[in-house]
């Protein structure tokens, strides 16, 4: 199964947990309405009358449902801001990208060389201080606002290959589509859980007003049946709550394992995530979190963060030792004794040493180090990698991390240094008059603390290779996600000036604007989430037409074989209802490329592929693809939220 299937499976079961949660709402309308009907009959002393009373069916359906519906989208919408949500509900705080605390920076760098390697964004690292078990997890709707979590105790006890292991578990569920599945779960859970709440304020209420009237003559009755009824709601509610977690339960314990075997596949070092189990089992506290939130997002963690339930059913995770033995057969039971752990500077980075415990061949290391990607391109393999990164791929990104100054890389986990880095990429190395420009706009209009900091890396940055200038860009997001709005709002105007300094914009500055602006503007605009609306090729094929065409220009000013490189993509799309046509290479800009993926990124993750492998195709036409192609196929992918891992040569391709 690749990863559109998965997307498409985590897309159905998110449907199917639609329908259960329908039938969950139909069944409480149901408990309640006879709750109210018994409490206010039994209240009134008319039992034996008939409980079908349709004037209170509708209004206590009506009511139950707009409790439940309400309070299901309230917690949706809190959600759809990203992860970063559940990461401080569960009190975790931001790890800030300039620590200097070992453990921290052991921890972003593990994180940094993850997200390069799979191609996703490199996520914000969120720290649980006040939990001494070893857990994580990964929460999010896309990989665009993913983040991560970890557990004090998890960087203080495992070693950097144990903790390799945890996080390449936690990138699978990025990668696989879990997260939006599992806080759509939470959103749905919470609105069934407020019936619970309400039952709770009612039991306590403590007035004495009356309530009751007899059906037959409409006389006032006595009492208060208001902590009864409470009752009543209170354990329908946690019925319902129940069997949520039965679904929340058996949709996680398989995630779990598809989740473990994809981090060994991943990083090919199985002894890391069966030692990170292990400690788990040695641990005194294993993976059991202590904050009051904690079962509300119980189905997230990497282990079980909850006491053990009682009914199996109810468990989020699979017994740990079932886990251990599925990657390693002869695991005998015992779980060793757990000590902290030191770092050294070294486990901060060192690609050679990991490079040499996976035994790799010294010339395939030597391959990542320099990635170089003008090789013979394979453009099925590019889409068959999508959300299945290699260990080459995560070889590749442990060089490329080393390779870069270490000023540059402490800059980039600074919100100024970020900015500076933006600035000091987006400088015209080829074009004094340009660049002259540049400087003098930073000079006059630019925060001067962002102009001086821009100037002092400026040679630093200009060392960096092409092939890591995008990788250093998705490094510096988490820092820029720090900005406040205001910040923000120069920062975009200053990117803005800069890309279009020589009134015309490059593949590269039309990069930094999808994967920089495209995802910060979104905190400044309200701009509400991109949707999936389509899901027929027939819907979308002038988008399919500007891409292709685009995309075929972008390569040559040779139009035969720009006209060749569009039919290659076209045929890869398949019959179509009519002949897709390359367009006039004057209507092909990159406002109308910018347009095209806008609309493809609603569509469905089947025909995502298709229109990925047309595309893949395009620029592969002539054999060979530049770094600038191979990255703009990158930019692409990460638009319709599939991260494409580096395009380096693997074995077998």
């Amino acid at each position: 199964m690749d990863f559109f299937e998965h997307q498409e499976q985590a897309r159905r079961r998110t449907g199917l947990l639609v329908v259960y949660f329908v039938l969950a709402v139909i069944s409480i309308i149901v408990a309640v309405y006879l709750a109210v009907v018994a409490v206010f009959v039994g209240t009134q002393g008319d039992a034996g009358d008939a409980l079908w009373q349709p004037e209170v069916l509708g209004p206590v359906a009506g009511g139950t449902l707009l409790v439940i519906v309400v309070g299901s989208l309230y917690k949706m919408a809190d959600l759809a801001r990203g992860g970063e949500v559940v990461a401080r509900s569960l009190g975790g705080r931001p790890v800030l990208a300039n620590t200097t605390e070992l453990r921290e920076r052991v921890l972003l760098n593990v994180v940094e060389e993850m997200a390069i390697a799979s191609g996703t964004p490199v996520p914000p690292v969120f720290l649980l201080d006040h939990e001494s078990a070893i857990n994580a997890f990964a929460a999010g709707t896309t990989p665009q606002n993913a983040v991560i979590g970890v557990t004090r105790g998890t960087i203080e006890t495992l070693k950097r290959d144990e903790l390799q292991g945890v996080i390449a578990h936690e990138f699978s569920h990025i990668l696989n589509g879990d997260m939006r599945l599992n806080l759509r779960l939470m959103g749905l859970l919470n609105g069934i859980l407020l019936i619970a709440m309400i039952g709770y304020v009612l039991m306590r209420s403590g007035s004495t007003y009356t309530i009751g009237f007899s059906r037959s003559s409409g006389e006032r009755k006595g009492g208060n049946p208001l902590p009864l009824l409470g009752l009543l709601l209170y354990i329908i509610g946690y019925i319902g709550v129940f069997f949520g977690h039965l679904i929340k339960s058996a949709v996680s314990r398989q995630r779990e394992y598809l989740a473990d075997a994809s981090a060994v596949q991943f990083t090919r070092l199985p002894d890391g995530i069966v030692g990170a189990l292990k400690k788990i089992g040695g641990l005194v506290q294993g993976s059991r979190l202590t904050t009051p939130q904690a079962e509300e997002a119980s189905h997230m963690y990497f282990g079980n963060g909850l006491a053990a339930p009682f009914l199996e059913l109810l468990a989020t995770h699979p017994p740990l030792a079932e886990r251990i033995r599925r990657i390693d057969p002869s695991f005998d039971g015992k779980y060793p004794a757990v000590e902290l752990v030191e770092y050294s500077a070294a486990d901060v980075v060192d690609p050679q040493r990991f490079a040499a415990q996976r035994e790799r061949p010294a010339a395939v290391h030597a391959q990542a180090a320099a990635g170089a990607q003008s090789f013979a391109f394979q453009p099925a393999a590019a889409v068959a990698h999508v959300g299945a990164p290699r260990i080459e791929h995560l070889d590749y990104a442990a060089a490329l991390v080393a390779s870069l100054p270490a000023e540059l890389v402490d800059n980039v986990r600074d919100p100024l240094g970020a900015v500076a880095t933006v600035y000091a990429l987006l400088l015209d190395d080829r074009r004094a008059e340009i660049r002259e420009k540049q400087l003098a706009y930073l000079a006059t209009q630019a925060d001067p603390r962002a102009n001086q900091e821009t100037l002092r890396i400026a040679p630093a940055v200009g060392l960096v290779k092409p092939e890591a200038k995008l990788p250093l860009v998705s490094m510096v997001l988490p820092a820029l996600k720090r900005l406040s709005p205001a910040q923000l709002t120069a920062f975009r105007n200053d990117v803005v000036f800069l890309t279009r300094a020589d009134n015309t914009i490059n593949l590269f500055e039309y990069a930094v604007h999808r994967l920089v602006l495209k995802r910060l503007l979104p905190r400044l605009e309200e701009a509400p989430q991109a949707r999936q609306k389509y899901t027929s090729l027939a819907q979308v094929l002038p988008a399919c037409r500007a891409l292709l065409s685009t995309l075929s220009y972008a390569g040559t000013r040779d139009d035969a074989l720009a006209a060749r490189s569009f039919a290659a993509g076209a045929e890869k799309l398949g019959a179509t209802p009519v002949p897709l046509e390359l367009l006039p290479r004057a209507e092909c800009g990159l406002v109308a490329f910018d347009r095209a993926l806008d609309t493809l990124a609603g569509t469905a993750p089947a025909l995502k592929k298709s229109v990925l492998e047309a595309c893949a195709a395009c620029i592969g036409a002539d054999a060979q693809v530049s770094v600038e192609e191979g990255e703009l196929l990158r930019v692409i992918s990460d638009a319709f939220a599939c991260p494409m891992p580096p395009l380096v040569k693997l074995a077998g391709d």
